[in-house]
């Protein structure tokens, strides 16, 4: 239960002498505003301030004046995350990185120095301001941000045949607990001298430190794509010519819908989908052109040979943007059927179809729908499940899915989260997806950086987990 706001002025007088009066935000209309993300966790706390940093010596001052007094410092993008990872925690700081929105592009290097605040979309625009493209494509792009992005190592569309941001972060500035700023790797493709910190921190979701500035590796821009849309009246027909594409090329985009998620775009788009089809597969080739016909025509006999009911495909941007939009539109429209739960589960191509009809047995067992969407082409699925909040057996069943459905994802060899990150809506289900050994390797690590756990605390991680853990002691002693 969240606490009740308080006057905490007084409590935070030296902070606001040296950020500013307007930096330090302690009105509780506002400070309501940044108590959760995308997510909604109905756990979220109650902050004594938010701070709006302009700079990393603002991020470096809140993060000295809270180690000092151990105030937990949740960083904050866009609030666009969906697993609870920026959630709000009593009586800690919110520190929001959306006035830092700095894009430096070196053409040379083909490199993008950039701040956290700044969108997805910002820099995919800064960068084809020079003919070169940041490839990681969630469907969020336009209002997540980069920062959020490294924290939970974002994947999204395009990430079948280009990666995800991992793929992409060469380097970083990063302000530890005790308010130093390292800096990590930089503008170099090749750098092994050390150990990988760079990539320590991708992924981390806020729980080891602040980043303030990212080096992103960019590449040439992306040739127009051919589209192609095929549909089926089986899910294991279409889950069958995933695996039959996958395995004999790499799409620029291999994306996947099943029935009630087709139905819940239709709804809000009324853009002529078949209402009808179990699934709906969304495909795109980015090869020169010859190359690209070829990829097709082999992509629509897959599709053939695994009984699509309807096949159509086209080189017109204005078409293809359509039907990709009605892709990325897809999570709020399932939002506007009732109360949604998100999930982020993935395994290997191979069990995809064991995966997605297993949710549907789920769903069927708990009477709660279950509407999947997927990066198909590498095994990353995102299941929402709607309820209808004020039926509270409906509410209960629904909790109940959201657990057999990871627990089904690591059954068949998968993960909870390909991109989603644990937050703390995931965290009970992590000890079973990486095992207790990893587990602990975790803590020791988060224990090392952040000794007193005031980086996110609650988020990934057990506090009282970390709390235990010695970060004197070897791996090895028991």
């Amino acid at each position: 239960m969240a606490q009740a706001y308080t006057d905490n002025r007084p409590q935070l007088q030296e902070l606001i002498e040296s950020l500013g009066e307007s930096k330090v935000v302690t009105n509780p209309a506002t400070i309501d505003n940044y108590r959760w993300d995308r997510a909604n966790d109905p756990g979220a706390g109650i902050p004594i301030a938010v701070v709006r940093a302009t700079s990393s010596d603002d991020v470096q001052t809140t993060i000295r004046f809270a180690s000092s007094r151990s105030i937990p410092v949740v960083a904050r993008g866009a609030g666009s995350g969906l697993s609870g990872g920026s959630s709000a925690v009593d009586g800690g700081i919110i520190l929001s990185m959306e006035n830092m929105r700095d894009i430096e592009i070196n053409p040379l290097t083909r490199t993008a120095v950039v701040q956290p605040g700044a969108f997805n979309a910002e820099v995919k625009a800064a960068a084809a301001e020079h003919g070169l493209w940041y490839p990681p494509d969630p469907s969020s792009f336009e209002f997540c941000s980069i920062g959020g992005n490294i924290a939970t190592n974002a994947g999204g569309l395009c990430c079948v045949k280009y990666g995800v941001t991992a793929d992409y972060v060469l380097g970083m500035k990063v302000v530890l607990a005790d308010g130093r700023e390292v800096v990590l790797g930089g503008p170099r493709l090749k750098d092994v001298a050390g150990l990988n910190l760079t990539q320590l921190f991708v992924g981390s979701e806020g729980t080891l430190g602040v980043i303030t500035e990212v080096t992103l590796r960019l590449v040439p821009a992306q040739r127009p794509p051919t589209t192609l849309v095929a549909t089926f009246s089986s899910l294991d027909d279409s889950t069958a010519a995933v695996l039959g594409i996958a395995s004999t090329m790499r799409p620029s985009m291999l994306e996947f819908m099943d029935h009630p998620t087709i139905n819940a775009v239709e709804d809000a788009t009324g853009m002529g989908l078949d209402r009808d089809a179990a699934a709906m597969l969304i495909i795109q080739s980015d090869e020169p052109a010859e190359y690209a016909a070829k990829e097709i025509e082999h992509i629509e006999a897959l599709c053939n040979q695994h009984n699509a009911t309807d096949i159509f495909a086209t080189s017109d941007r204005e078409e293809a943007e359509a039907v990709i939009a009605a892709r990325r539109m897809a999570i709020p429209a399932v939002e506007q059927q009732g109360t949604v739960l998100l999930e982020d589960v993935g395994v290997p191509l191979p069990r995809l179809g064991d995966l997605v009809r297993g949710m549907e047995h789920i769903a069927q067992d708990r009477d709660v729908m279950i509407a999947v969407i997927a990066h198909a082409g590498d095994g990353n699925t995102h299941p929402l499940l709607v309820f209808d909040p004020m039926n509270e057996d409906q509410k209960r069943r629904a909790h109940i899915a959201y657990g057999e459905v990871m627990d089904l994802a690591v059954r068949l060899g998968g993960t909870i989260t390909g991109e989603h990150g644990v937050g703390r809506l995931k965290r009970p289900w992590l000890v079973d997806s990486i095992g207790e050994d990893a587990l602990e390797l975790n803590y020791r690590i988060k224990k090392a950086l952040d000794p007193q756990n005031i980086f996110n605390p609650g988020a990934v991680f057990d506090p009282a987990a970390i709390a235990q853990q010695d970060p004197a002691q070897s791996a090895g002693t028991p």
